[in-house]
């Protein structure tokens, strides 16, 4: 008992002889102490067996910022609906301006107060069809907003329509998971509760003042502490886990014999378009498609290789038909964020010697596209990128470099499929099966690079292995991760307890 009582820290002394209280708030309140401090010392006392704590989760709705508003003024509807009750029919940009209603309420007053047939809109004006009994008497939503906080497994169907109503609008109530304790003080907590020792005062820690004279500490007794008890953990710093997954990439590429490619995210089109035999009227270079960096131009490319290119969309080269269109340089100039990672291949192979030839490089970097966000698509994701120049490579040793890569990442069975992209033939599309969503899952395309791509860029025809499989959604399977946008939610949890990437 008195080595029991010689481990108690501060807090918990003070606590102690209020632990019959059974209310949070209440010991709080007689033991002066904030609420975290409470619940500190309350889990101290349960790992010496003097009290026992259980939780029980609610979810409780409250009012949001602009609930605690309208709590006070009147929700928007209510202040519409008074104003109406005395106009009776006014032009819709006067009711706005006169109830001094913000756009985004103004229109919500207009669905809720149309949607109970308490008004209607006629030519441009919004006509009060209400009765005086209607007007006087509270809405669902005002009465649930005056009733909060309220358990949300204690509602009423009423209560249950108004909640669901006010959640789809904006900061009006919220839901919010609290957590609430129950205290169960055991029998040897109450035995050591009613002894006096609030008195008895212990050293918590041996510092340089108590040391500096013998009187600090001679007769005196140290607290006890329990040198086996659980400690918070420590997490130390790391890498974000998509990181380290592209220094594993790189890896692989470099083992593989393959040298990185680096380069800027804003590209001209010349480069991220053009040299890749992209038409100009290609649906992907639409706005819908493509960021467009506005007032910014572009260098120019050599005028020969530019020269050349125009011929090749215009008119072909080696036997090919081109585009049959005018090309456009100034088209050309536009810089864009980069959409894919396959620009970088085109300028390495321009800046590439013949002697330097067989060569194979790869890149890993951020693309950005227009697109529409959800489990699969995002505007900015990762992209690896990789070619081979080789007079003898052959599309099986395509289809063997993108086996071994994607094995060595994981997966042991990927798809093949046929497709097609301007800039090879033949092409394929890269899939793997998605467990969760039942779906196989595109990761990127491939092939050979076609003529028109090659010889403006090298000056003869060489075979081009490309790909360019999108590298976030590689990374799916193995974190065990169901949409790509938990990539980058930066949640704390999430991060300290996720595996690193294969050693």
């Amino acid at each position: 008992m008195d080595k029991l009582i010689q481990s108690l820290s501060p807090i918990e002394r003070k606590i102690l002889p209020y632990l019959e209280e059974k209310k949070l708030q209440d010991i709080c309140k007689k033991s002066n102490l904030d609420k975290t401090s409470v619940l500190r010392a309350l889990e101290y006392l349960n790992k010496k067996k003097l009290v026992e704590l259980n939780y029980e989760k609610k979810k409780i709705i409250e009012l949001d910022v602009n609930g605690i508003l309208y709590k006070r003024k009147g929700l928007p509807e209510r202040r519409l609906l008074d104003l109406l009750a005395k106009k009776r029919i006014l032009p819709l940009k006067d009711a706005k301006l006169q109830s001094k209603l913000s756009n985004d309420e103004f229109k919500a007053s207009l669905g809720v107060l149309k949607k109970k047939a308490l008004i209607e809109l006629k030519n441009g004006k919004i006509v009060f069809n209400a009765k005086k009994e209607e007007i006087t008497k509270k809405m669902l939503e005002e009465s649930f907003i005056e009733s909060l906080p309220l358990e949300l497994d204690t509602l009423d169907p009423e209560q249950k329509f108004a909640f669901d109503s006010l959640q789809k609008r904006k900061n009006i109530v919220q839901l919010e998971e609290k957590k609430k304790v129950k205290i169960r003080i055991t029998p040897l907590g109450k035995e050591i509760s009613r002894k006096k020792i609030e008195g008895k005062e212990l050293i918590e820690q041996i510092t340089p003042s108590i040391l500096k004279s013998e009187k600090n500490w001679r007769g005196k007794k140290f607290r006890r502490y329990d040198v086996e008890a659980n400690v918070p953990r420590i997490y130390g710093g790391k890498r974000h886990f998509v990181n380290q997954a592209i220094d594993y990439a790189r890896k692989i590429w470099t083992e593989m014999g393959f040298e990185e490619m680096t380069g800027n995210m804003a590209q001209p089109s010349f480069w991220n378009f053009d040299a890749l035999f992209t038409a100009q009227d290609h649906p992907v270079r639409e706005m819908q498609d493509t960021f467009f960096l506005e007032n910014k131009k572009s260098s120019e490319p050599d005028k020969k290789l530019m020269k050349i290119i125009k011929e090749t969309h215009e008119k072909g080269i080696n036997g090919s038909k081109g585009w049959n269109y005018k090309w456009d340089e100034k088209e050309s100039e536009k810089m864009v964020l980069r959409t894919h990672t396959t620009c970088l291949s085109a300028l390495k192979l321009y800046s590439l010697a013949k002697k330097e030839i067989p060569k194979k490089f790869f890149a890993i970097g951020k693309c950005f596209r227009n697109e529409t966000v959800d489990w699969s698509h995002g505007f900015e994701f990762n992209q690896t990128e990789g070619i081979v120049v080789d007079k003898n490579a052959n599309f099986r040793h395509l289809l063997g470099y993108l086996k071994q890569f994607f094995k060595k990442m994981g997966y042991e069975k990927i798809r093949f499929s046929p497709a097609y992209f301007p800039y090879t033939e033949p092409s394929v599309e890269i899939n793997v099966w998605h467990p969760d969503k039942k779906v196989w899952l595109e990761l990127g395309g491939a092939g050979i690079l076609r003529p028109e791509v090659v010889v403006p860029l090298l000056g003869e025809y060489i075979p081009v292995l490309a790909w360019g499989p999108g590298f976030d959604r590689i990374l799916l399977d193995y974190y065990e991760i169901k949409d790509l946008r938990e990539l980058y939610k930066n949640d704390i949890t999430k991060l300290r307890n996720i595996k690193f990437w294969i050693k």
